[in-house]
Formats: structure tokens, C-alpha cells, sequence
């Protein structure tokens, strides 16, 4: 797939990707994505493929071992490995190929294996795909925590009409939408800043959803019944993944002082 895709086109792709997505989930998905030229997507149109393929996985609740393939195809690494990454706390994990929905997994349903080291790389682009990924099960968790707040009545109206539920919601929404613009504004000049800022504020924006919408959701919000703590979940392990937005926010600042500058990101 290369060159630029027609609207319909782009619809199309991301239905049958959401589709996907929701009838299958670790090693299964990886093996769906594969055929449908997840690898030719990831090649010849990044751009693209990395917003929507990781985005979709948030919004969904899936996961596959993309990742992998997205440091991969930046280290020129070859097809298949599973590369040390580095996770927050100075630790490093590979996210494991191969296996199935239902096995036991060491972090937030993710097949992470924490490792003894690994080796420092750019990670750039990865970075950018897990804010999609965090981005998606932020929204995700807002959809949930909004279509509760419309659906639960108390004292004979909807929660969705408390102020405090919707200052919640609001607060959630300003964040999302906040990290998605932050993410919008990498630059060539600076792309590890930059990267590191967009995964801090993705980060960020996905706790501040699993906090509010928890709350929004009620006693519900804390079942294992209910959808939402598979996102809370797993916004938790991702959050870490790459660095940690808090460890992130501090590396940048220390950099930043000791600079005694800072790039323009965004002509404002």
C-alpha cells in the first residue's frame, strides 16, 4: 500500500481493521494483521499505518506484537525479533511473539517479559505509536464512562446532567485532545523532544481517563464485569513502556535547564 488513500478507502481499511481487532487479539491477530499487509503498510506508508493501526488497538482492547515490527523497521532490525525496550523505573522488557489469548501474562494482559538490560536505540517512532495506542484506550474509556453517564438515572434524571460528572468527562476530553495535539506537533528538528513530550502527555491524558471515568462509572468502574479495567489495565503497563510520563516529563526538564533553551515545537 503506497502513496496516498482515497477517504472511502481509508474507511474501509479501518473497518476491517477494527473488525479484526475485535474477533482476535495477541498471537491471532498478529497472524490477521499479517495478512492483511500490516508489514507493506508499516514500509511504504508509516504515516498512516502507525495513527491507525495502534489507535485502533486502544479503542479496541486488542493487542498484537506490532511494536516489535515498528523498531524493527527503524534499527533495520530483521523481520520477527523482539527487541529490549526500555520500560520505566530503569528496567527493560521484549514484548513476546507467539502468544495466544489466554496465556498467562506478566503485565496488564500484555505478553511482557522483563529482561536484564537491553540496548539504547531511537525510539522515536515507537514512541509515537504507543501514544496512538494510549490515545485510543483513553477514548475508549471516555465512550464507556459517557454512555454510562447517559444511561445511569438518579433522583429521577441521567448522572450525565451532575455537574460533577460532566466536569470529569470535560477534564478527560481536554486531555485527550491536548495529547493528540502534542503528538501533532513532532518535529524533525527536535524528534527525540518531541517524542518524549507526545508519550508524556499521552500518558498522562490515558491515567487522567482511567482516574476520572473510574469515578464517572461508579462502583461498576472497579468490576472486573465491566469493560473498563481492561483499559485501566493496560493503560497502566503502556504508560510505562518507553518511559513513564512522569520519568519523561523530568528527563526532558533536566535536559531543557541544562540547555538553557528550549526548541520551538509549534508556531503559536
Amino acid at each position: 500500500m503506497s502513496g496516498e488513500i482515497d477517504a472511502a478507502s481509508l474507511a474501509l481499511l479501518e473497518g476491517t481493521l477494527r473488525k479484526t481487532m475485535l474477533g482476535c487479539s495477541g498471537a491471532e491477530l498478529d497472524g490477521a494483521l499479517a495478512e492483511l499487509g500490516w508489514a507493506e503498510m508499516l514500509s511504504e506508508n508509516p504515516d498512516l499505518a502507525i495513527p491507525l493501526v495502534f489507535r485502533l488497538l486502544g479503542e479496541t482492547g486488542s493487542h498484537a506484537s506490532v511494536l516489535n515490527d515498528v523498531i524493527l523497521e527503524t534499527i533495520g532490525g530483521l523481520p520477527g525479533g523482539t527487541p529490549p525496550m526500555p520500560y520505566a523505573g530503569g528496567r527493560w522488557v521484549i514484548w513476546e511473539r507467539g502468544r495466544h489469548e489466554g496465556d498467562t501474562a506478566a503485565l496488564g494482559g500484555l505478553p511482557l517479559r522483563e529482561v536484564p538490560d537491553g540496548e539504547l536505540m531511537r525510539l522515536g517512532e515507537a514512541r509515537r505509536a504507543v501514544c496512538w495506542w494510549l490515545i485510543g484506550s483513553a477514548r475508549a474509556m471516555l465512550a464507556l464512562a459517557r454512555q454510562h453517564a447517559l444511561d445511569r438515572v438518579q433522583f429521577g434524571k441521567p448522572i450525565a446532567s451532575f455537574q460533577a460528572v460532566r466536569h470529569r468527562l470535560a477534564e478527560t476530553l481536554v486531555a485527550i485532545e491536548g495529547a493528540e495535539a502534542t503528538l501533532a506537533a513532532l518535529t524533525a528538528e527536535s524528534p527525540d523532544l518531541s517524542s518524549m513530550l507526545a508519550k508524556a502527555a499521552a500518558g498522562k491524558a490515558a491515567l487522567t481517563a482511567a482516574k476520572h471515568c473510574q469515578q464517572a462509572l461508579g462502583g461498576i468502574g472497579f468490576t472486573a464485569e465491566h469493560d473498563l479495567h481492561r483499559h485501566v489495565e493496560r493503560v497502566l503497563v503502556l504508560d510505562g513502556l518507553l518511559g513513564g510520563s512522569r520519568e519523561l516529563t523530568r528527563r526532558v526538564g533536566g535536559g531543557l535547564r541544562a540547555r538553557g533553551s528550549a526548541p520551538r515545537l509549534a508556531q503559536l
